[in-house]
């Protein structure tokens, strides 16, 4: 059977036609990668020699597959010579034979990330700068996006606005430190995975011979991915292809979503600018998912003004509508999405996924999963507790309250920098050792046990010491949130994770910001269970058992998935959870711009193409973020998808809890108005207001009652709002010592002041 037979009509179109610049804009789920393995395939059978074909990946395993999928329609001896991996794999065989003709060797190192750090790292020690404000992983991703813009140390210095975003950021030298960066690889005959690609483009503009060499023998470029492309990357390719431009992209606009990682947008929306006798392929077809699903995709992203026009359909089944559901708080919206899977297990737990527009959000999730015992797996990342960041703030949590914890010691005394070395560290424990004491004892006492410092470390030791000695005295005296949120201040924790303004580092604060969520949580559950005082040592004792719970779920081989939209890509799962669809969250807060606004609807589109089947999306009410409850409007993308696609579920009890109930008529009683909504009713005033009760709750409280909540203490109703979109009033109150603090009143749990 001829392999082109498996092929729909667009695909073997797209195939086929294998002279001159050609551009495939591969929808959703429409068979991407087959069509570009098959097209080297049919390339082969038509009689081009494998060593004249280059097909560029992003991953070395698409690179893998593709190769192995090709051997299985060919003779396998027909691929063995392909030019086929990453932009970087492939650049460092071409660069190597030329590597003299940019004043390197044959055999230059290539420096991994590790690598990088450490030279920067020694650079900034040698200039005395401060390693809070130039943290190497920060100055590292600086350079590298200025390298993927082509942007050299030289032009960089000349650039207003790059200096000025420097300033900005506090790093006055960093044009200095870039430079010296690429004088020591340099000096060590070594590149960076950035230079891999600057080099190989470079080599093809000053060596004529390496030029017309790769030109003759790539006489077919294919490009995976094309929408993730830099413009280093699209400059290297348009290099190689000249003058033949037998050159196939392949990609789909709509799912554009690593501008963070220095991918332009612009490279496949302006191809045929750049190629105008180029043939436009579109595969429209997905054969992923359900009618439903992709329509509402197809609504939403149509929204966008920059893109390639076109409508993606399917031929499986209508489905069922998208389900969008409310809740009050993000707690609830996890434990609703728990319940869901729970009542679904029959399809297996590998059926499901719950996306997430930023990985501190797992938190909650992982939560109540374990509390119904449902196996799951962080997908591309580290479940909460495990990761890096927060196993630093647990760290300085459990040595204030128990000195003698050396591991916690060793894991924060460097985090954030104090001029603690490991070198010295060594020396306090070989000390602690030998004289039975802990590393604290020695620390704090240094000349006590005869440690062998300088007296400019005795005195950095010390002042470890006597911080967490003052963090001790206050550990039984505040309560579990006001303890933690103290020690991630003035540790100076929460200052080292702000000034680092890269996608991870900003990831990594929202982390530790959602532990001190996690902590006020678990008080505030205390407290509405009478116990007043809550000391950190309960909640870690809680996180402790957590995490041994999360490693004794790890034996189960089916597992919910849970995983950031970004990490999705690419991926596909029969139900598919997307929580957190509100403003600030998901757009991110961080998009300003229309042209980020435009990348975040394209990651919906993305997160919304992963379900095959059944696509769940929530949002949630409130959310308890920087140390108080946020109210939170629904994503406006929410009203990008066409209603038609949308079932909305009005009322839902998970876990006892009642979600936007329908509103009875209400009974008039002028004598009790209230204030905003116009609707009355005659009431018990001494009654409680619970979350129960949310369908009468703004009828109970007017403008000028005194009431009582159980954290904020006692205070004046100054005003009522009536929310008619999502069917949720709200109160504010005038707390007569914590200020005016606005409450959902499904959630407040007020009782009259007496």
């Amino acid at each position: 059977m001829n392999f082109l037979d498996q092929l729909n009509d667009s695909q073997r179109e797209a195939v086929t036609y294998t002279e001159g610049a050609s551009l495939i804009v591969a929808g959703a789920g429409s068979g991407k990668t087959r069509v570009l393995t098959y097209r080297i395939a049919y390339l082969l059978q038509q009689g081009v020699p494998a060593g004249r074909i280059m097909a560029l990946t992003f991953t070395n395993k698409a690179a893998r597959e593709m190769k192995e999928r090709i051997m299985r329609l060919v003779d396998a001896r027909d691929a063995r010579y392909l030019a086929m991996g990453t932009f970087h794999s492939v650049c460092t065989r071409l660069l190597r034979p030329y590597a003299e003709q940019l004043g390197y060797t044959r055999d230059f190192s290539i420096y991994d990330t590790p690598d990088m750090k450490s030279v920067i790292k020694g650079i900034c020690k040698e200039r005395g700068l401060d390693e809070k404000v130039y943290k190497p992983g920060a100055v590292q991703s600086r350079i590298s996006m200025a390298k993927n813009g082509g942007i050299g140390p030289r032009e960089y210095g000349m650039n207003q606005q790059l200096l000025r975003e420097d300033r900005e950021a506090r790093m006055y030298e960093f044009a200095t430190v870039y430079e010296l960066y690429q004088i020591r690889l340099k000096a060590a005959n070594a590149m960076d995975f950035d230079d891999l690609l600057i080099n190989m483009l470079r080599l093809l503009e000053v060596c004529p011979e390496a030029r017309e060499k790769y030109r003759q023998q790539f006489q077919y470029i294919l490009v995976d991915e094309y929408q993730d492309t830099n413009y280093i990357q699209f400059q290297l390719v348009k290099k190689l292809a000249e003058p033949q431009n037998n050159i196939c992209v392949v990609g789909d606009d709509a799912q554009s979503i690593y501008s963070f990682r220095g991918a332009d947008i612009r490279n496949i929306l302006n191809f045929r600018q750049v190629y105008p006798n180029a043939r436009l392929f579109k595969l429209e077809r997905n054969y992923r998912s359900t009618q439903t699903i992709v329509n509402a995709a197809n609504s939403l992203i149509h929204k966008n003004v920059h893109q390639i026009e076109k409508t993606v359909y399917s031929e499986k089944e209508e489905g069922a509508p998208l389900n969008l559901q409310p809740y009050m708080d993000d707690k609830t919206e996890a434990l609703g999405v728990a319940m869901k899977i729970q009542r679904m297990k029959h399809k297996g737990y590998d059926s499901f996924a719950v996306l997430y527009r930023t990985n501190a959000q797992s938190r909650v999730i992982e939560g109540e999963l374990r509390k119904l015992n449902i196996p799951y797996r962080i997908y591309g990342g580290t479940s909460f507790y495990q990761r890096k960041e927060i196993k630093d703030a647990l760290g300085y949590l459990r040595l204030a309250v128990n000195g003698r914890d050396n591991e916690a010691l060793l894991r924060i005394v460097g985090f954030p920098g104090r001029g603690i070395g490991e070198t010295t560290m060594k020396k306090v424990s070989a000390n602690a050792t030998e004289h039975h004491r802990c590393y604290l004892d020695v620390m704090r006492d240094p000349d006590e046990t005869g440690l062998d410092v300088s007296a400019a470390t005795k005195k950095k030791l010390q002042a470890f010491a006597l911080l967490i000695d003052g963090y001790h005295e206050q550990s039984e005296a505040m309560d579990a949130f006001r303890f933690a949120e103290m020690v991630m201040r003035t540790s100076g924790v929460m200052t080292a994770l702000a000034l680092d303004r890269t996608a991870e580092g900003i990831d990594r604060a929202q982390n530790v910001q959602e532990l001190l969520n996690a902590i006020h949580e678990f008080v505030e559950g205390r407290q509405n269970e009478g116990i007043d005082f809550t000391p950190v040592t309960d909640f870690l004792s809680e996180v402790s058992l957590l995490t041994d719970q999360d490693e004794n779920l790890t034996d189960t081989t089916e597992r919910v998935t849970l995983m950031t939209v970004h990490a999705a890509k690419g991926l596909e799962f029969p139900v598919v959870f997307i929580v957190g669809m509100e403003e600030n969250l998901f757009p991110s807060q961080f998009a300003v711009r229309p042209q980020d606004i435009e990348e975040e609807r394209r990651l919906l589109y993305v997160a919304i193409t992963r379900a095959m089947e059944q696509c769940y999306v929530s949002f949630a009410r409130q959310r308890f973020r920087n140390g108080s409850f946020s109210f939170n409007s629904p994503s406006r993308f929410l009203n990008d998808i066409d209603k038609r696609y949308f079932e909305m579920t009005r009322a839902a009890s998970e876990g006892g809890k009642v979600m936007a109930p329908t509103r009875p008529t209400m009974p008039t009683n002028p004598a009790n108005p209230v204030i905003t909504t116009g609707r009355t009713m005659q009431t018990n005033p001494a009654r409680p207001v619970s979350g129960a009760t949310s369908e009468i709750a703004s009828s109970v409280w007017k403008a000028g009652d005194r009431v009582a909540h159980r954290v904020f203490g006692e205070g004046t109703v100054t005003r009522i709002y009536r929310d008619e979109v999502t069917e949720n009033d709200k109160i504010e109150i005038n707390f007569d010592t914590q200020g005016t603090k606005t409450l959902l009143l499904t959630h407040a749990k007020l009782e009259r002041a007496t």
